[in-house]
């Protein structure tokens, strides 16, 4: 599904997504886009940040309060490339983003990654780890801690299963961006504190420790 305010931007999407099979469609603003994706069900969100009566980040944020949207891949489209725009968007629940103007064979191929990606998680063999109180099961995408079930949006889930399946083994920003978000995808390191911190807020904050000055850890000390 593409939403966007500026009619060129969204024919010229739709047009390279149609010529690789891609089903697509489309909002004018963040509101139309949640009644668009209630009936569309889209499996990708390419989404601008600004626009009228409800931008971006806010519509985000609607669409991960509802579980069928939790592991949506939603990218955003912006012409702004300030820092703050970019944390704002993985705070309210993005994936990814690309800076306009957009080259339609660069998202093409981010597009492709991602659905590589999601196609090898889904054939992966059952796997559950336990570690404490934790529980996570990687073909359900289901953590517990103890009895309780929480819920993470699937780039978190993907941090923690990454960070749990070798406790105690530190990894730096760059390792986890390479092997959670992939090497052919441009994020900023800053992505994965915010990531991190989001976990922490769900599962506690002795699981993940820092390791100042070198990166992560999935605790067990």
């Amino acid at each position: 599904m593409v939403v966007d305010d500026d009619p060129d931007i969204t024919e010229l999407l739709q047009y390279n997504l149609a010529k690789e099979g891609y089903e697509v469609a489309s909002a004018e603003n963040g509101k139309e886009a949640l009644d668009t994706a209630a009936k569309f069900n889209p499996d990708i969100i390419l989404m601008d940040v600004m626009m009228p009566v409800m931008d971006g980040i806010t519509a985000c944020r609607h669409l991960r309060e509802k579980p069928e949207f939790r592991d949506t891949y939603i990218l955003f489209l912006t012409a702004r490339s300030e820092e703050f725009s970019e944390i704002a968007a993985f705070d309210a629940g993005a994936n990814d983003f690309i800076t306009k103007p957009i080259k339609p064979r660069a998202l093409l191929s981010r597009l492709a990654a991602h659905v590589r990606r999601d196609n090898q998680q889904t054939s992966d063999d059952h796997q559950v780890i336990e570690i404490g109180d934790i529980r996570i099961d990687r073909t359900s995408f289901s953590v517990f801690k103890g009895e309780e079930r929480i819920t993470l949006p699937k780039k978190e889930f993907e941090l923690l299963s990454f960070l749990a399946a070798t406790p105690n083994k530190v990894f730096n920003r760059e390792e986890l961006l390479n092997n959670v978000w992939g090497t052919d995808v441009y994020v900023i390191a800053r992505t994965v504190d915010v990531h991190i911190r989001k976990v922490r807020e769900k599962i506690g904050e002795e699981h993940i420790k820092t390791i100042k000055g070198v990166g992560y850890k999935f605790n067990t000390d």
